[in-house]
């Protein structure tokens, strides 16, 4: 008796004519475990191609929501409007704590030479929010949520503590560190998007230009507004 295929036993019987009347029987054990490895692989690399294309799904019991089960695949476009609105919603509350100062303590600064006007902002930055998620998406479409992505949370929260640091806190010392630490995060996410997908890099460049500029504009306030 010899151990067969998945662990079942199977006879294999040799006479006395020697061990060549086992090699028949031998031969089909070897291709029926063959046979059972390749099946396994083939399903494997399946479910391995199939995990990937899960987005924020559940695919164990240590994993967010209810178990058994998973939760339902996110499509493309919805995943699309999620990136563009987070975006947004970071833009809208930063909107709203700099409507409340621009009129009152921003007015009372000294300006640095090439401060835009006030309506200039809003929409700028509305494009760029729109062009920051669709980068964010182009990577997640493909590649899921790797670490460039994670880069990509990293500089969008930079972003968003901003404004409250600058406009919130009237403080252009706290802001321009937090407009410091968004430059390198924009850089190390165009640089990682550019390997993966040139337009996502892309569409990243106009928001890096536009912050520097900002970078420029805190710093003035900054010189131009010491007590």
């Amino acid at each position: 008796m010899t151990p067969g295929a998945g662990g079942r036993g199977s006879l294999l019987v040799c006479t006395s004519a020697g061990p060549a009347r086992c090699a028949p029987a031998a031969e089909n054990e070897l291709a029926a475990f063959v046979t059972l490895t390749n099946v396994v692989t083939s399903d494997s690399w399946i479910l391995l191609d199939h995990e990937r294309n899960r987005v924020f799904q559940q695919s164990g019991p240590n994993d967010w929501g209810s178990y058994p089960g998973s939760s339902v695949p996110v499509s493309t476009t919805l995943a699309l409007v999620g990136f563009v609105g987070l975006c947004l919603l970071v833009g809208a509350v930063g909107g709203s704590i700099t409507a409340r100062a621009v009129h009152h303590w921003y007015s009372t600064l000294h300006a640095p030479i090439g401060t835009p006007p006030n309506w200039v902002f809003a929409p700028v930055w509305a494009v760029l929010y729109v062009m920051i998620g669709v980068a964010g998406w182009l990577v997640w479409k493909r590649l899921g949520a790797a670490p460039p992505l994670r880069l990509w949370g990293w500089q969008l929260a930079a972003n968003a503590l901003w404004a409250p640091a600058f406009f919130g806190l009237h403080s252009p010392a706290l802001a321009m560190g937090v407009i410091t630490v968004l430059l390198v995060l924009i850089g190390f996410t165009i640089r990682a998007f550019r390997r993966i997908h040139r337009t996502a890099a892309a569409l990243m460049i106009p928001y890096g230009a536009w912050s520097l500029y900002a970078a420029y504009l805190n710093a003035g306030f900054l010189l131009l507004n010491q007590t």
